[in-house]
């Protein structure tokens, strides 16, 4: 946990303009950074990729930068919190940071129009990003990010209510999200078999307490960019216009840029039906107040002059479009494309073969945002996309991507891991809609069993079993341990003879941390433990799981 309650702050942030809110959250953000590897070890399973706290900082650097790029003139508060939106919406990385752009959206609505803020004014945007984060999630959870939001609005509430500046209501929000955050695991019971309070709302914590403590600017750290690659897909497979009405011209330029309103609010309808009838894969977010635009066509000038007419335009960026996505498109014959997340050049080579369209991926294990995943979308070209996310850490953010395409029919299956995503694609309906394929691939994706292999980062308990520090983990999808072991082969085969019968065929994806030596004997013992099962090894190099196996 932090460092206890926050003392006595200045009178003088009674009411903060848009650049001490932006101190404030760099201050936050700083704080959040320098224990984001404690929160990452919160994580209910002992996996080394536990990445709730790295996920919340990369969204809030995202949201940084957004506002980082405002001019003086434009940094008042309703502008700062609409940019911190903004950046937050499209720089959301894994479920954690879905749920913290859903609260920065809450200060924005709050704030809209506002050149400053007082203490009610931040009780209100707690409350309203309380209420975006519980609509965010299908099946709300208490003991979570949820629970500790929910409860740090009430208290911020209470406190505004008595006329608490933005100083006594911030002090009663961290006191209040520690509060929470304390109790989480008598919420959930998972937590308290785990022996940790919840990641997400210890995040959520952090960022307030440093809000408060401190205001000295940090800046957001530059990330390496996340890797898009595009692939000509298999026959059947076509790349048509994303808004479906431009099929067959060539879009020589993409063009993106900021639009701030000027005398009156941007009605965003109006926006996105002119950029239609200009060019192809639209793609329009914010709100009435600010809004990136992105759009394919052979006019840049009459786009940049177009926006000048809504408002104040920033950020221009002017490209030619790669080849590759004219021969994309003119090599293909349907309008569906699937769009797949995934770590490891086997497994993508897999995943294409099997009918991926593009790869989303980052370095080092990293989740793609919301944005990239989006940009993913857009460039298949195609009128309906079906996003495998590969990944339940990964779900939030490929349905708030398929929001931020809204000229493309998007379905997202909820694939958990890359070895279902590629069951999923077997059962892919070249000719039928991204909604026909949903179910279809859903049920296939999960007719199979999987197993990933991975070592423990701490002493845990899972399920009722103990888990040392080091020893070998065998987990399913769903996350339900299977084996334990101290050595590596050992776990994995006797996962693997847990598996319900029936399969004939185990898939065995050797890792980064694999050598295919081992993958070698594996498959050996796999094949005397289990006479009449054929066993493959693909070297798929994914982090952080030296075995990925899928029994079909």
């Amino acid at each position: 946990m932090g460092s206890g309650a926050p003392g006595a702050t200045p009178s003088a942030i009674d009411e903060r303009d848009g650049l001490l809110l932006l101190a404030a959250v760099r201050g936050a953000t700083a704080h959040l950074a320098a224990h984001v590897h404690e929160v990452d070890a919160l994580n209910v399973f002992p996996v080394p990729d536990g990445d709730t706290g790295t996920n919340m900082l990369a969204t809030m650097r995202a949201a940084l930068a957004e506002a980082d790029a405002l001019t003086d003139g434009q940094r008042d508060v309703g502008r700062v919190t609409a940019a911190l939106s903004l950046g937050a919406l499209m720089g959301a990385r894994g479920n954690s940071g879905v749920i913290l752009s859903q609260i920065l959206r809450g200060g924005a609505e709050a704030t809209r129009d506002r050149t400053r803020a007082d203490g009610r004014d931040l009780a209100d945007a707690l409350q309203r990003g309380s209420a975006g984060a519980f609509a965010a999630i299908a099946a709300p959870v208490e003991g979570t990010i949820l629970t500790v939001i929910r409860e740090t609005a009430a208290a911020a509430a209470e406190t505004a209510a008595d006329g608490g500046s933005v100083a006594g209501v911030l002090a009663a929000s961290v006191l209040a999200a520690q509060g929470s955050v304390a109790r989480t695991p008598s919420l959930l019971a998972i937590l308290a078999e785990a022996g940790v309070v919840d990641s997400g709302g210890q995040g959520l914590f952090l960022l307030l307490e440093g809000a408060l403590r401190s205001l000295h600017d940090t800046g957001p750290e530059p990330e390496a960019p996340v890797v898009v690659r595009p692939h000509l897909p298999p026959a059947g497979v076509h790349f048509g216009d994303a808004s479906g009405d431009h099929a067959g011209e060539a879009y020589g330029f993409e063009t993106t840029y900021l639009v701030t309103a000027a005398d009156q609010p941007i009605d965003i309808d109006a926006v996105r039906r002119h950029l239609e009838a200009m060019g192809g894969s639209i793609g329009v977010a914010g709100d009435d107040h600010m809004i990136r635009v992105h759009i394919h066509n052979e006019d840049p000038d009459g786009v940049v002059a177009y926006g000048r007419t809504v408002g104040t335009v920033d950020q221009i960026r002017i490209e030619d479009l790669d080849r590759q996505a004219d021969e994309m498109r003119a090599a293909t014959t349907s309008g569906l494309a699937v769009v797949a997340v995934a770590q490891g050049e086997g497994l993508e080579r897999v995943l294409v073969a099997a009918g991926a369209a593009a790869i989303v991926s980052g370095p080092h294990g990293r989740p793609p945002s919301a944005g990239e995943l989006a940009r993913a979308i857009r460039e298949t070209y195609a009128a309906d996309v079906i996003v495998l996310p590969n990944d339940s850490n990964i779900r939030l953010v490929a349905e708030q991507a398929a929001r931020l395409v809204p000229n493309v029919n998007v379905s997202v299956v909820p694939t958990r891991n890359a070895a279902e995503g590629v069951a999923a694609l077997l059962a892919l309906d070249a000719h039928g809609s991204a909604a026909e394929n949903a179910a279809l691939m859903l049920a296939a994706a999960r007719s199979v069993q999987t197993v990933a292999v991975t070592e423990a980062v701490r002493d845990a308990r899972i399920g009722g079993r103990s888990v040392l520090s080091g020893e070998t983990i065998a987990l399913a999808a769903d996350g339900t341990l299977i084996a334990v072991a101290a050595d590596r082969l050992d776990a994995t085969v006797a996962a693997v003879r847990a598996l319900r019968p029936g399969f004939e065929l185990l898939t065995v994806y050797a890792g980064r941390d694999a050598e295919r030596a081992e993958a070698d004997e594996l498959a050996r013992r796999l094949r005397a433990a289990l006479v009449a099962v054929e066993v493959e090894v693909v070297m798929g190099g994914q982090p952080h799981y030296p075995f990925l196996i899928v029994a079909e």
